[in-house]
């Protein structure tokens, strides 16, 4: 992962007599103790404050993923196993196929949902990994960063596979049936 760095400037304190914000940019380690004067002697004890907060954030972002993921997998089961229960041998035939074209576009339709919810998860985790890889810089000790270069150096441990690149793979998984489905339901209602 390529050192993010920290640039800093002040506002100037505004009429209400708030405290000035500070703009961050990617710059040199020089930036990064200005920034620190800039701030004020509260520096540390405020960025240790939002990096607990960041991380608990992040962490929320990760629970909200598991819980999406089990409500598309609730939903797209439910949807199977209720229509392999109420099927019928009409069902399958004829006009009454729509049912099953209907229900086969509802499950893809989910399965690209899924799909897309996982990305935007995805995205999300990494920028905010990437803000709390630079806060650890001004930390004592880098433990997200240190995390992942063992994890990156460990020589003896099988190959790493990301959740997110697993987790990609079952809304296709679960796309299959429907995607059958879809195919079955145009044939009989084609034919």
């Amino acid at each position: 992962m390529q050192d993010e760095q920290l640039d800093a400037s002040s506002n100037p304190v505004s009429e209400q007599g708030t405290k000035p914000t500070v703009e961050i940019n990617v710059s040199s380690k020089d930036t990064r103790a200005s920034l620190r004067e800039n701030y004020g002697s509260e520096f540390k004890t405020h960025l240790l404050e939002q990096y607990k907060l960041y991380v608990e954030m992040a962490d929320r972002v990760s629970s909200r993923r598991v819980q999406t993921a089990s409500f598309y997998t609730s939903i797209l089961s439910a949807l199977l196993a209720l229509l392999s229960i109420t099927s019928n041998k009409e069902l399958f035939q004829g006009p009454q196929s729509f049912v099953l074209l209907t229900t086969a576009i509802l499950g893809l339709c989910l399965c690209v949902a899924w799909s897309a919810n996982i990305n935007s998860y995805k995205q999300l985790n990494s920028l905010k990994f990437k803000v709390i890889h630079d806060m650890e810089t001004h930390l004592p000790f880098p433990c997200y960063d240190m995390e992942w270069k063992i994890l990156k150096e460990d020589k003896n441990r099988r190959r790493y596979f990301r959740l997110t690149a697993i987790e990609q793979y079952i809304p296709i998984i679960l796309a299959v049936p429907y995607l059958c489905l879809l195919v079955y339901s145009l044939v009989k209602l084609f034919s």
